[in-house]
């Protein structure tokens, strides 16, 4: 069995998806440091949604260049049907897995990445 370290990612502003499981409770939110937010979020240390519906496991990122992007595509995604975000996540991470790396703090490439990447 090989072990794969996984990237840590730079600052940069981002689109991200937190489940509590498979077809769970969602959070969207944007950040410009994403495993710090996932940290954040994971250990409950802001009151609000994802510490009360505990909402742990971060199912789906998407980087952006600038904050502002990050922002519109964000509003764009919170309008969107329970269905339509679902898809998004399972064409990146089918199997729901959590891709925050607590050994390590770092955010892991979901299953569909990995597969292009070895292409």
């Amino acid at each position: 069995m090989s072990c794969v370290m996984p990237r840590a990612l730079p600052k940069q502003p981002c689109v991200y998806f937190m489940g509590s499981a498979p077809n769970g409770v969602l959070y969207v939110g944007v950040t410009s440091d994403l495993p710090g937010r996932v940290a954040v979020h994971k250990q409950d240390l802001r009151e609000g949604f994802t510490k009360r519906y505990g909402v742990h496991r971060l199912v789906y990122y998407e980087m952006h260049e600038t904050m502002d992007d990050a922002i519109r595509r964000e509003t764009q995604i919170k309008k969107w049907k329970r269905a339509w975000k679902v898809r998004l996540i399972q064409q990146m991470n089918p199997e729901w897995r959590d891709l925050f790396d607590e050994t390590w703090g770092a955010i892991e490439d979901g299953p569909a990445d990995r597969e292009r990447f070895r292409r």
